[in-house]
């Protein structure tokens, strides 16, 4: 059974530890079976209250003080511990903040539900991805040792037989390496592995604890999440080479060829789990001067590139003042904008069916299409740029990455042979940071994704709460824990996705109008193009 789901397991009786549990005694704090309740009061010695176990949830245990053995029904708030009314009267707690220890209940546990919900749906499954990628590196291992002995032992072949000792010396020093390399991954796996044991002892031990609902057990609580959010160092392998030199048998050691070290480091990688903020929080506003604002893009932290209705596209600070204003190269309005990793603005131009960037002033044609029209696309993290297009007659969409101006794929069909888009121009795009290719296509009402090689993951049309069509998706982005966001145009509002399209969270408390653009920053801040007000909105939402 998954360790995650074994909390629930049939509660059974306590007595017969066989049947399902149907009634609790509240003063012997028992849980009984409907055949074990009569053996139970048959015990005239004790007092009983026996009451269905469904009632016994909604009547939480009072602690005994330790020190009188009455019923504690304060809590100091100062000490950190529930306290009876001798506790109180002895003057120990003289000053202190006392509150009643059922609301003092109710609050640990709601962090304990927020708690165990983080570590089931957010820490729990990033560990196990930690523990799932060390296969890939394994599997990578093998992969390169292969081709690497494979160099040597064909570089050996072309040496007379003299050399086959240092043939068979290098090979032994690959094994070596190798072994040592995968030593470094088990020791690594198996840390992970202990943490994830760990997280998921935590989620057992709280659901534990909730099930009980004893305030003894509920106020000696303690959160290990922020803790457990720090995910472990990611292992940094540098793997070795190997090097080879024209025959010399002069020099045949030397000139044999050598294998470079092998280099094992581990790098933080900065994964720390980022929770969401229950309210969102607007930073600022930078007016932009379009009359429809379409794009929003951050070179920086402190810098944005828009276009909008206008023949220019133009760059901010974070103060509202203009940097720089660049005319497209047809003088035509451009479609979308976005920014390379290396810092340079690309722009698409659906009256020329170009993609062009900006490189030191100099705007150069990257893409030109025939039969297709380019509309939006992104930049991705290999540097390859993904770009939405529509056919000549309107009938055909689909994404098309390119290296430079080489076309490398195009995804346009699903398993099935259906198309994967619409035949709307409105698509826009982005990489996320496990490698899918998320769609926003307005005219399906839905937010498509597929993975690197094409294959349908999943589609979200709007929250089930909402009107079925009423979805109305523009802007699209993604942030560091793979979280997709989109803007709701026609409702105001930005929909926060996670990476396999389960709703999380509406951010539609920052006054938003006709939200159309969306970036984040490598700081998570959430920028939002409003397309009606020509502003864009800055937003903290984790």
């Amino acid at each position: 059974m998954d360790p995650r789901y074994s909390g629930q397991d049939i509660l059974r009786c306590d007595l017969c530890v066989t049947n399902a549990v149907q009634s609790h005694c509240e003063l012997c704090h028992v849980n009984l079976c409907k055949a074990c309740v009569g053996e139970h009061l048959s015990d005239f010695i004790k007092k009983h209250r026996v009451i269905s176990y469904i009632e016994r949830t909604s009547m939480p245990t009072y602690p005994t003080c330790p020190k009188h053995s009455k019923n504690c029904e304060l809590y100091c708030e100062e000490c950190d511990i529930p306290v009876c009314s001798t506790c109180i009267s002895s003057g120990n707690h003289k000053g202190h903040h006392l509150s009643d220890v059922l609301q003092k209940l109710i609050s640990k546990t709601r962090d304990m539900e927020k708690d165990l919900k983080e570590l089931e749906t957010k820490i729990f499954p990033k560990y196990e991805e930690i523990a799932s990628s060390m296969k890939t590196k394994k599997d990578n291992l093998e992969t390169h040792y292969t081709k690497l002995t494979t160099a040597v032992t064909k570089h050996g072949e072309d040496w007379h037989r003299e050399i086959n000792i240092i043939v068979n010396k290098q090979k032994s020093d690959i094994d070596d390496m190798k072994t040592k390399h995968l030593a470094a991954l088990n020791k690594e796996e198996n840390e992970i592995k202990h943490i994830t044991a760990e997280v998921n002892q935590c989620i057992l031990d709280l659901k534990k604890m909730l099930d009980a609902n004893d305030v003894s057990l509920t106020s000696a609580y303690k959160s290990r999440n922020a803790e457990l959010r720090h995910l472990p160092p990611d292992l940094n392998v540098s793997f070795p080479t190997f090097s080879t030199h024209q025959i010399n048998k002069e020099k045949l050691h030397q000139m044999f060829g050598s294998l470079s070290s092998l280099s094992i480091t581990r790098e933080e990688c900065g994964n720390t789990i980022k929770p969401l903020l229950d309210d969102p929080e607007f930073i600022t506003t930078i007016d932009t001067g379009y009359k429809l604002l379409y794009s929003v893009s951050c070179p920086s932290d402190v810098e944005i590139w828009t276009c909008g209705d206008s023949k220019s596209m133009k760059l901010y600070n974070l103060k509202g003042k203009l940097l720089k204003p660049i005319k497209t190269k047809s003088r035509n309005k451009p479609s979308h904008i976005a920014v390379t990793r290396s810092g340079d603005l690309v722009y698409t131009d659906p009256h020329t069916r170009t993609v062009n960037i900006v490189k030191n002033k100099q705007i150069q044609e990257v893409i030109r299409l025939q039969g297709w029209t380019p509309y939006n696309f992104c930049s991705t993290s290999s540097g390859d740029l993904l770009v939405t297009m529509v056919s000549d007659d309107n009938k055909q969409s689909k994404v098309v990455r390119y290296s430079g101006s080489t076309e490398k794929k195009s995804i346009q069909f699903d398993s099935e042979g259906k198309p994967l888009y619409s035949s709307g121009d409105l698509k826009y795009i982005c990489e996320n940071r496990n490698l899918d290719i998320c769609v926003a296509d307005n005219s399906a009402r839905a937010v498509v994704v597929v993975n690197q090689a094409g294959k349908l993951r999943f589609r979200y049309t709007g929250h089930p709460s909402t009107t079925t069509g009423s979805y109305d998706p523009y802007g699209i982005t993604t942030d560091s824990q793979s979280q997709i966001l989109t803007a709701d145009w026609d409702n105001h509002c930005i929909h926060i996705l996670d990476q396999d399209g389960q709703f999380l969270r509406y951010i539609d408390n920052c006054d938003l109008q006709y939200p159309w653009g969306l970036c984040v920053d490598n700081s998570d801040n959430l920028f939002v193009a409003e397309n009606t007000t020509g502003k864009v909105k800055k937003i903290k939402y984790m």
